[in-house]
């Protein structure tokens, strides 16, 4: 029992370790690595390499397979190229199991203990993130130690080998057995390890072990649809398409298994390093065979899995996606770009004000619908935002967390404002039967044009941080504070000129005269912020 835990467990540090490499490389080189695969989806041999270069860096298809579903996700990469790049992440993966089976048990302490040095001491800087990958490696290398330490005892197991003898015939069984492995271990080269040491002593024949890995390379398949669960249906298209393309070889190599195997035992290499070689080269080969069908594979990944309907009236977060969290710089890009999307909402919230101001009455519905939409993206982005490890982020990325949760606060308080103007003008003045004098209107009509061209400048500045842009939208405040005083001093005017429409609506002109002040401070916070200066000109709301 003892030997079985001992076994669970470096098959658990495995699988941690490479979770702590994944993590390093990706918080170091994420955003490189993202602009590689979205780069090298043009061309197939170019997503088949990029496939295999970005999976030996990450030490896993499985992170390959997620930054890629992403894309697909979110419209940026279509799933022809997307599925190319899985298939180079299988080599890729089968390749890096050939290199750690290699005894490297030398440099696992090395990697430890450097790597503890370097993340300890600079933890928020790229080597401190090195560090970390340098650590996860360590225990990777260590963790192939112990599976193979711990498998030895299990192997000489009675009732072990009664067992495995039983796997002696039936190819199918025998590759489901290799499947239920790898989902067990969560690692298609903990089962190949484990399959090579069984193989080593004698416990199961050459040709059992080969449909185990088999078996083991569907079940990572199986892994990544079960990964890919929590995605659209964009996303879940890439791991079904894997899925199929692991099938397909499953099933066009079993039935030639007998044969395979009598080919390589005659070959002068231990069956141990047989297992390893043909895992290498069965991936190597069904991946190269299977990049012509990607298109096809498409189509039929479609056809299976259509789009969902969309049932929800509001809008939902589109680019917040979670695979980016161990990336910060990824992480605060996709929340600014939905941050972009708040703002696309607050702008046409100012567009169906200007129709209630109108008269139109029925557009004060649409601005209550539209500011429920601004509540459920800031959510999203505040929640998504909580999830960051804010303590490991960098001194830039820090600054950037913070100015995107300003944006994003800024924003959802100027759509509760907009609501709150549109239901004061259909009470007090639509309702009311109290029109706007024209030249009060004509005053509301340039201060919304104003509001309006502040707003996309500041999301501009936002999102480039243009410091020419930032000093344009300073400019662009105090601009409008002298253009509120000289409306406010006309308004004071017609009530002394006694305007009948002046002084029906003069509480209501005035107070929609403070909020578009404030609308437009909140607008234009964010230009102190780039330019790094104190707002010691913001006033007080």
């Amino acid at each position: 029992m003892l030997t079985l835990l001992n076994l669970l467990s470096a098959v658990a540090l495995l699988v941690w370790g490479t979770h702590i490499v994944r993590t390093g490389i990706m918080r170091v080189y994420g955003a490189d690595l993202r602009r590689v695969l979205s780069r090298s989806v043009e061309r197939k041999p170019m997503a088949f390499l990029a496939g295999i270069g970005v999976t030996a860096l990450v030490q896993s298809s499985n992170a390959t397979t997620l930054l890629v579903t992403s894309f697909v996700a979110q419209n940026l990469v279509s799933l022809t190229p997307a599925l190319v790049v899985v298939l180079g992440a299988d080599v890729g993966t089968a390749i890096m199991a050939r290199i750690l089976t290699f005894d490297l048990s030398w440099l696992s302490p090395l990697f430890i203990l450097f790597g503890v040095i370097f993340f300890l001491s600079r933890k928020q800087t790229r080597a401190g993130q090195m560090g970390r990958a340098a650590i996860g490696l360590g225990l990777i290398l260590l963790a192939l130690q112990l599976i193979v330490a711990a498998a030895k005892p299990i192997t000489q197991a009675a009732g072990l080998q009664v067992l495995f003898s039983t796997l002696t015939g039936d190819v199918m069984l025998d590759a489901l057995i290799g499947a239920v492995f790898a989902i067990i271990s969560y690692s298609s080269l903990a089962a190949v390890l484990i399959t090579a040491t069984l193989t080593a002593a004698d416990v199961i024949s050459f040709k059992v072990a080969l449909c185990l890995v088999i078996g083991a390379n569907l079940g990572s398949g199986l892994l990544a649809m079960i990964n890919a669960s929590g995605s659209n249906a964009a996303g879940k298209r890439v791991a079904l398409g894997s899925l199929l393309f692991k099938l397909i070889g499953s099933l066009a190599i079993l039935p030639l298994v007998n044969y395979v195997a009598d080919i390589l035992e005659k070959m002068p290499v231990n069956d141990e390093e047989l297992v390893i070689f043909f895992h290498v080269f069965y991936n190597l080969i069904r991946c190269l065979i299977m990049v012509p069908f990607a298109e096809p594979m498409a189509r039929l990944c479609r056809r299976m899995i259509s789009d969902e309907p969309e049932t929800d009236a509001h809008l939902r977060p589109k680019h917040l996606d979670r695979s980016a969290l161990d990336t910060p710089a990824l992480a605060l890009a996709n929340a600014a770009r939905e941050t972009l999307r708040i703002g696309d909402v607050v702008e046409h919230m100012m567009e169906s004000f200007n129709k209630v101001v109108h008269g139109e009455l029925r557009e004060e519905r649409a601005v209550r619908r539209l500011d429920d939409d601004v509540d459920v993206l800031y959510t999203a982005i505040k929640l998504y935002l909580a999830r960051m490890p804010k303590e490991d982020l960098a001194e830039e990325d820090s600054q950037r967390w913070a100015e995107v949760i300003e944006m994003a606060l800024n924003l959802e308080q100027a759509g509760d404002i907009i609501e709150r103007m549109c239901a004061d003008v259909a009470v007090k003045s639509l309702n009311a039967r109290r029109a706007f004098s024209p030249e009060g209107l004509e005053e509301l009509n340039t201060l919304q044009e104003q509001v309006l061209n502040n707003l996309r400048l500041s999301l501009s500045v936002f999102l480039s941080k243009d410091i020419p842009s930032a000093r344009r939208l300073r400019r662009s405040k105090h601009r409008f504070r002298i253009l509120i005083r000289r409306f406010s001093h006309a308004h004071v005017e017609r009530l002394h000129q006694k305007n009948v429409q002046s002084i029906e609506t003069s509480s209501l002109h005035l107070g929609l005269l403070g909020d578009m002040k404030r609308l437009n401070s909140l607008f234009c916070a964010v230009a102190y912020t780039v330019l790094d200066q104190p707002d010691d000109e913001r006033e007080e709301d």
